[in-house]
Protein backbone atom coordinates (compact mmCIF):
# COMPACT_ATOMS: atom_id res chain seq x y z
CA UNK A 1 0.00 0.00 0.00
CA UNK A 2 1.00 3.58 -0.84
CA UNK A 3 0.73 6.86 0.49
CA UNK A 4 -0.45 8.84 -2.10
CA UNK A 5 0.25 12.98 -1.46
CA UNK A 6 -1.85 15.58 -3.81
CA UNK A 7 -0.63 17.75 -6.29
CA UNK A 8 -1.30 21.93 -5.73
CA UNK A 9 -3.23 21.55 -9.19
CA UNK A 10 -5.18 18.94 -7.83
CA UNK A 11 -6.44 20.88 -5.09
CA UNK A 12 -10.44 21.34 -5.43
CA UNK A 13 -10.82 24.54 -3.68
CA UNK A 14 -14.59 24.95 -2.72
CA UNK A 15 -16.74 28.20 -0.84
CA UNK A 16 -18.15 27.85 2.50
CA UNK A 17 -20.44 30.55 3.87
CA UNK A 18 -20.76 30.83 7.32
CA UNK A 19 -23.38 33.37 9.10
CA UNK A 20 -21.47 34.46 12.47
CA UNK A 21 -24.64 35.69 14.32
CA UNK A 22 -25.13 34.69 17.21
CA UNK A 23 -22.01 32.30 17.14
CA UNK A 24 -19.62 32.28 20.00
CA UNK A 25 -15.91 33.64 18.87
CA UNK A 26 -13.89 30.84 19.50
CA UNK A 27 -16.39 27.68 18.52
CA UNK A 28 -16.64 29.62 15.60
CA UNK A 29 -12.67 30.46 14.99
CA UNK A 30 -11.38 27.16 15.12
CA UNK A 31 -15.10 25.58 12.72
CA UNK A 32 -13.66 28.44 9.90
CA UNK A 33 -9.09 27.39 10.64
CA UNK A 34 -10.06 23.92 10.14
CA UNK A 35 -11.95 24.90 6.47
CA UNK A 36 -8.94 27.20 5.84
CA UNK A 37 -6.11 24.20 6.35
CA UNK A 38 -8.22 21.78 4.62
CA UNK A 39 -8.57 19.36 7.60
CA UNK A 40 -12.31 18.37 6.48
CA UNK A 41 -10.96 16.65 3.19
CA UNK A 42 -9.87 13.18 2.35
CA UNK A 43 -6.32 14.56 1.01
CA UNK A 44 -5.11 16.95 3.32
CA UNK A 45 -1.81 17.29 4.22
CA UNK A 46 -0.10 20.03 6.82
CA UNK A 47 2.68 20.72 4.51
CA UNK A 48 0.66 21.29 1.58
CA UNK A 49 -2.29 24.27 1.25
CA UNK A 50 -5.14 22.39 0.50
CA UNK A 51 -7.61 24.83 2.27
CA UNK A 52 -11.11 26.19 0.94
CA UNK A 53 -12.60 29.88 0.52
CA UNK A 54 -14.19 31.09 3.49
CA UNK A 55 -16.53 33.85 3.66
CA UNK A 56 -18.46 35.09 7.05
CA UNK A 57 -21.46 37.28 7.05
CA UNK A 58 -22.33 39.41 10.03
CA UNK A 59 -19.10 39.30 11.83
CA UNK A 60 -20.39 42.42 14.17
CA UNK A 61 -22.93 40.03 15.60
CA UNK A 62 -20.34 37.73 16.81
CA UNK A 63 -20.71 37.27 21.38
CA UNK A 64 -18.21 36.04 23.80
CA UNK A 65 -19.26 34.24 26.77
CA UNK A 66 -19.24 35.73 30.35
CA UNK A 67 -17.73 38.92 31.10
CA UNK A 68 -14.97 38.10 28.01
CA UNK A 69 -16.92 41.57 26.50
CA UNK A 70 -16.23 43.93 29.34
CA UNK A 71 -12.82 42.45 30.18
CA UNK A 72 -11.39 41.67 26.53
CA UNK A 73 -8.43 43.94 25.34
CA UNK A 74 -6.25 43.53 22.49
CA UNK A 75 -2.62 44.79 22.87
CA UNK A 76 -0.09 45.61 20.49
CA UNK A 77 3.14 47.43 20.78
CA UNK A 78 4.48 49.57 17.60
CA UNK A 79 8.27 48.82 18.47
CA UNK A 80 8.68 52.38 19.12
CA UNK A 81 9.41 53.80 23.05
CA UNK A 82 6.12 54.54 24.42
CA UNK A 83 4.35 52.24 21.15
CA UNK A 84 2.20 50.34 23.51
CA UNK A 85 -1.75 50.12 22.83
CA UNK A 86 -4.48 48.75 24.28
CA UNK A 87 -7.97 48.16 22.41
CA UNK A 88 -11.03 46.96 24.37
CA UNK A 89 -13.23 44.40 22.79
CA UNK A 90 -16.29 47.04 22.04
CA UNK A 91 -14.46 49.45 21.15
CA UNK A 92 -13.18 47.33 18.73
CA UNK A 93 -16.29 45.72 17.72
CA UNK A 94 -17.98 49.52 17.07
CA UNK A 95 -14.86 50.39 14.73
CA UNK A 96 -13.41 47.14 13.20
CA UNK A 97 -16.02 43.74 14.07
CA UNK A 98 -14.26 41.99 11.25
CA UNK A 99 -10.34 42.46 12.55
CA UNK A 100 -11.79 40.29 15.63
CA UNK A 101 -12.85 37.51 13.95
CA UNK A 102 -9.49 37.62 11.91
CA UNK A 103 -7.28 37.20 15.12
CA UNK A 104 -9.00 35.09 16.69
CA UNK A 105 -8.37 32.98 13.77
CA UNK A 106 -5.33 33.77 12.54
CA UNK A 107 -3.93 32.91 16.52
CA UNK A 108 -5.73 29.23 15.73
CA UNK A 109 -3.47 28.83 12.44
CA UNK A 110 -0.10 27.38 12.53
CA UNK A 111 2.68 29.80 12.49
CA UNK A 112 4.46 28.66 9.15
CA UNK A 113 4.83 29.70 5.37
CA UNK A 114 1.24 29.05 4.38
CA UNK A 115 -0.28 30.75 7.21
CA UNK A 116 -0.10 34.24 4.55
CA UNK A 117 -2.59 32.12 1.76
CA UNK A 118 -4.80 30.91 4.16
CA UNK A 119 -5.70 33.97 5.81
CA UNK A 120 -6.00 35.60 1.79
CA UNK A 121 -8.59 33.47 1.44
CA UNK A 122 -10.54 34.28 4.59
CA UNK A 123 -13.59 36.78 3.65
CA UNK A 124 -14.95 38.65 6.22
CA UNK A 125 -18.44 40.68 5.59
CA UNK A 126 -19.72 43.23 8.41
CA UNK A 127 -23.29 42.94 7.59
CA UNK A 128 -25.79 40.81 5.77
CA UNK A 129 -24.32 41.43 1.94
CA UNK A 130 -22.38 38.86 0.59
CA UNK A 131 -20.34 40.29 -2.43
CA UNK A 132 -19.18 36.51 -2.87
CA UNK A 133 -22.58 34.83 -3.72
CA UNK A 134 -21.71 33.76 -7.12
CA UNK A 135 -18.86 31.69 -5.85
CA UNK A 136 -21.15 29.91 -3.39
CA UNK A 137 -23.32 27.42 -4.30
CA UNK A 138 -26.74 26.85 -2.34
CA UNK A 139 -25.22 23.14 -0.67
CA UNK A 140 -22.56 24.66 0.77
CA UNK A 141 -24.19 26.88 3.49
CA UNK A 142 -23.02 26.20 6.81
Amino acid sequence: MKTVQPKIKEVKRSWHLIDANGEVLGRLSSRISRLLLGKNKVYYAPFLDVGDFVVVTNAEKVVLTGKKSTNKVYRGHSGYPGGFKEVSFKSMLEKHPDRILRHAISGMLPDNKLKKGRLRRLKIVVGKENPYAANISEYEKI
